[in-house]
């Protein structure tokens, strides 16, 4: 499936569309792609920037489909899936979704419990070709197309496999819902700078590349990032001081409920877009 005919049903909205681009500047031959999609100059306009085609008929591009990727909000989803429910049985494509919360079983009924499924679960900063995706590969997923689902993945990104579905809610814990969770972070020290007297805009500007750095040289470097916060720590110093009054606030015990939380929401999520 080193070429296959890809069609991205929503493709031109933000996600799929980063998807695609990432694709595409990666070398994936942009006549292969199919983008979907109802508002017919958004299409045109995506279509010129990227060099894909466009459809607004889902069931003539599934009819051509080798991998479909589904990238529809979850409330559309059965709808969409009922709709091209019998296409999808005959042509029998891969099935990507991007969708947040729905699990597998919805999927087998909506369009054929014999097709092969992929749900992927990315962020926000695939965005911008910084991303990390969850991937669960449903029975019947051969290796070749667990190897096309992950080179759809890394096209934003970085891509990790979980061998479990429910493992998906513990990838949203940490990194579908995780930029939400920096960017809290980032927010309050903004707010704390400009509270101690600092013009906002300079807050801002060295919250973020402070930020940008710490995660830059985190990936870059050999030693985990215990070691690396201790490397900023000099005894009884200023970053030190910071780190107890963190500590003593209880912040890892936050951070751990926090994603405790987040996780349990997304399997009851699951279940009810199961219903």
């Amino acid at each position: 499936m080193s070429e296959a005919k890809m069609v991205f049903i929503g493709g031109a909205g933000n996600m799929a569309g980063a998807v695609i681009g990432g694709l595409v500047a990666s070398g994936y031959p942009a006549e292969r792609i199919v983008a979907t999609g109802r508002n017919e100059q958004k299409l045109a306009d995506f279509a010129a920037k990227t060099g894909v085609r466009t459809s607004t008929d889902n069931d003539a591009a599934v009819a051509e489909a080798d991998v479909l990727v589904l990238s529809v909000k979850p409330q559309m989803m059965k709808e969409l899936c009922q709709s091209i429910a019998a296409r999808v049985v005959e042509r029998q494509p891969l099935v990507i979704s991007l969708a947040a919360g729905i699990p597998l079983a919805a999927y087998r009924r909506w369009l054929g419990a014999g097709v092969p499924i992929v749900r992927a679960m990315p962020n926000t900063p695939a965005l911008v070709g910084t991303g990390v995706t969850g991937l669960y590969a449903g029975e019947g997923v051969t290796g070749d197309q667990k190897q096309v689902a992950q080179k759809i993945a890394e096209a934003v990104g970085i891509a990790i496999w979980v061998e479990e579905e429910s493992g998906i809610d513990r990838v949203i814990a940490v990194s579908g819902s995780g930029p939400a969770y920096y960017f809290q972070f980032m927010e309050s020290m903004i707010d704390a700078a400009e509270k101690a007297g600092m013009a906002r805009a300079d807050a801002e500007r060295l919250t973020l590349q402070t930020a940008l750095g710490a995660a830059k040289l985190a990936v870059a470097s050999d030693v985990d990032v215990g070691q690396l916060k201790r490397n900023v720590m000099s005894p009884n110093g200023t970053t030190e001081r910071a780190i107890q009054c963190f500590q003593s606030g209880g912040l890892p015990e936050l951070v751990e409920r926090a994603m405790g939380d987040c996780a349990e929401r997304a399997a009851e999520m699951a279940k009810e877009l199961d219903n």
